[in-house]
């Protein structure tokens, strides 16, 4: 759903926003009283997202976005910007995952995931954080992994990545403080999307996880967006530099 052209209170862009976690941190933010830039490739799942927030008469703005593009990212942003007013919250979801072992990676597919994972996660900050930085207010949260704690088979390149966001979020929190903007990072655990096709037998998978879980049940993607939620808004105004593990209890520290 297109904007209105009027500005309204509180504003964020969601990248990844096609996806299971990005759509449902889409829809948290929309109930919380946000109009959304939602970024990603657009699509039957973006299209979805947009749906979903159209029948809650959530302004909306669907961004068709390659991330490997600065470009696509700082257009996107400034238009969400232009049309719904001041951004006061960037989520950056988006990810890639292929499944390759470690000798085979091609550089190829590395620079991929660099670029989507690693490279857009800090333009989208960047370019965001000018505006929040001049009004001395906003809140950023990069999505990481679990995998980044004790590392995964086959999966180098994204696993790097979700390490890199985490130190982003520190250094960022850092420098970013003195002007009022907090950022933080919320790491899933294995929730039960679509990515969990490369781990292969579904049901075996789904024991396996339990067996690391403190609680013995899988996490809904409601759950990962209310942490979110939180991180953007006002009960989390002291809390920056921050990884929270939502993942059931899998890593403890």
């Amino acid at each position: 759903m297109a904007g209105d052209g009027v500005l309204h209170q509180r504003v964020a862009v969601v990248t990844g926003a096609g996806g299971a976690l990005g759509r449902a941190t889409a829809l948290r933010l929309g109930a919380d009283g946000f109009a959304l830039g939602v970024l990603g490739r657009k699509g039957a799942e973006l299209e979805e997202t947009a749906a979903q927030l159209e029948a809650l008469s959530v302004p909306t703005r669907i961004l068709d976005v390659d991330l490997r593009e600065a470009d696509a990212i700082e257009i996107a942003i400034t238009s969400t910007n232009e049309e719904f007013g001041p951004i006061e919250a960037l989520v950056n979801n988006a990810a890639i995952y292929p499944s390759t072992p470690f000798l085979d990676i091609p550089l190829s597919e590395y620079d991929d995931v660099v670029a989507v994972n690693q490279r857009a996660y800090f333009y989208a900050a960047q370019v965001a954080a000018r505006g929040m930085v001049a009004r001395r207010s906003g809140a950023i949260v990069n999505v990481g992994s679990i995998t980044w704690h004790g590392g995964w088979s086959n999966l180098a390149s994204y696993v790097s990545t979700k390490g890199a966001a985490v130190s982003l979020t520190r250094a960022l929190a850092r420098e970013l403080g003195e002007s009022g903007v907090r950022v933080n990072a919320v790491s899933p655990g294995a929730f039960p999307t679509k990515a969990e096709a490369i781990q292969g037998d579904a049901a075996e998978y789904g024991a396996h996880v339990l067996a690391h879980q403190a609680l013995k049940r899988r996490g809904t993607d409601a759950e990962l967006a209310a942490v979110i939620s939180f991180l953007v808004g006002p009960d989390a105004s002291f809390v920056t530099g921050q990884t929270i593990n939502v993942d059931g209890g899998w890593i403890m520290e």
